[in-house]
Order: C-alpha cells, then structure tokens, then sequence
C-alpha cells in the first residue's frame, strides 16, 4: 500500500490482528528483509512494515533523510493509520531510526527492539567514510553496493548465503543514487542516544551477533549495560535476520 508524506509515495504493509509492532529496515534493505518473519509475527500481532525513504518503493524526500525526518513519516503513517501505541524493532538503520521516533514520541512506544543497531553516532572517521561512500555512490553505484554488502557478511556466511546475498544486492541497485546517498548522508549526521534508551522504561532488547563487522559485540554489551535492556547475543554477523533466522523466530514469536 502506499501513503504520501509530502506528495511523496511511501510504501508499506500491514497484516495480521493484536498489539502493534513496527519493523523498521536497515540500510540498503527495504521492507521485504521481513517477509519470512511477518507470517509468523502476524498470527498474535498486526505487523507493520515499511519502507523507509529512498528505499525500496519508497520515494526519495530530500538531499538528507536525518533520522528525525524519517521517524516523522513514521510517526504520520501511523496516525494515519490511528495507531496509537505500538512496539518497534529496527534492524541496524532502522534502529538509528527508532531510536529517533523513541525520542520524539516515547509515550506511544511499548516496547523497543535494537537488531544489530546501536545508539553510538559515528565516530570522526565513520563520517569521513559516509563522505566518501556518497562520492562512491554518485561515482559507480553497482561497486559500492557491492563491497557493502559483501563486508555485512562474515566469511562463512557469504558462501553460505551467496544466493541471498546476490537477491540484497540486485534490489538495492534498483534505489536511487539520491535515497542512498540521502540516508548516508542522515545516519552520519545522527547523534547519540544512549541516554534516549536508558530513560525508556518500557521493555526494550537488544540482539546483536557475536562476530558483527558493523556493531561490535563489545559494544551491544556496553551499552545493553548503561541503559539496562536486555542482550541477546547470537553466533553471527551483521545481518541476523538472515545468519540466525531460527532463533529470531524463537525470540520475536
């Protein structure tokens, strides 16, 4: 289905019947990275994915899709939809994103899930490589997406997932070069908010993978700490929604 923020096209869906939840993509990825998760998660809960500006079928809305921008359209769909309260769960820039929408709309908020994802801003130098991963993007689209996707995977899960792999990256070649730098652009600009979920005082989870090359296990561990939300770790990377599919299932159902 589709819902205008601005004149601009944004697509969603939503099925099943119960208590709210809100599946927010990552980076390069679009509201179909769900598709094996809502048939199950909609027998108790009505599910509602999205796909996030610049991605997927989703139009592109500015230069910068900041975090904030993106939680505000969100935020517009779901009164849109008169959905008053919901959970959210928000796999790598989709966390950044929650964890905006946490901020600005925290009593509409039950319960708040980190897949792969942080509330750290970037550092100096992954500011300097948002840059150049703009200007490599405007450059040659296909390579970026490319060496992104292969450095998500742990080594054995690229051969393990190769067909997976190819599927993610013949869709993201299919974004603008306008959304992915938009969204490149918002992640490196985006601040901490660590202290966002420590004042939350629903139930809020975080699920990380014990050899992510993205998040650092180190760091789901420290900040599970100062926020007291609680860790789950799983044996894989960055894309846990495809390493550990089993167990996500297990935990989310």
């Amino acid at each position: 289905m589709i819902y205008h923020f601005n004149e601009t096209p944004i697509f969603y869906t939503i099925s099943g019947k119960g208590p709210h939840l809100v599946l927010l993509h990552g980076f390069l990825e679009s509201s179909t990275m769900w598709s094996q998760l809502v048939p199950h998660l909609s027998l108790t809960r009505t599910v509602l994915t999205i796909d996030l500006p610049g991605h997927g079928k989703s139009g592109c809305l500015a230069p910068t899709h900041s975090m904030e921008l993106m939680a505000s359209v969100i935020h517009d769909l779901l009164v849109h939809l008169q959905i008053e309260n919901a959970s959210l769960m928000g796999h790598s820039m989709g966390g950044y994103v929650g964890l905006a929408f946490l901020e600005a709309y925290s009593p509409n908020v039950e319960e708040f899930t980190l897949l792969n994802s942080t509330t750290r801003k970037d550092s100096i130098e992954q500011q300097r490589n948002r840059d150049r991963a703009s200007r490599l993007v405007s450059e040659n689209k296909e390579v970026f997406i490319g060496n992104i996707m292969n450095l998500l995977f742990i080594e054995s899960s690229q051969r393990q997932y190769a067909s997976e792999i190819a599927a993610l990256k013949k869709e993201a070649i299919g974004f603008s070069t306008e959304g992915i730098i938009a969204a490149t652009q918002g992640m490196k600009i985006r601040p901490d908010r660590t202290e966002v979920l420590r004042k939350f005082t629903g139930k809020k989870v975080i699920i990380c993978g014990d050899q992510d090359p993205v998040v650092p296990v180190s760091d789901s561990k420290e900040i599970a700490a100062e926020t007291k939300s609680k860790l789950i770790v799983l044996n894989g990377g960055h894309m846990s929604w495809i390493e550990n599919l089993a167990d996500l299932l297990k935990l989310c159902i």
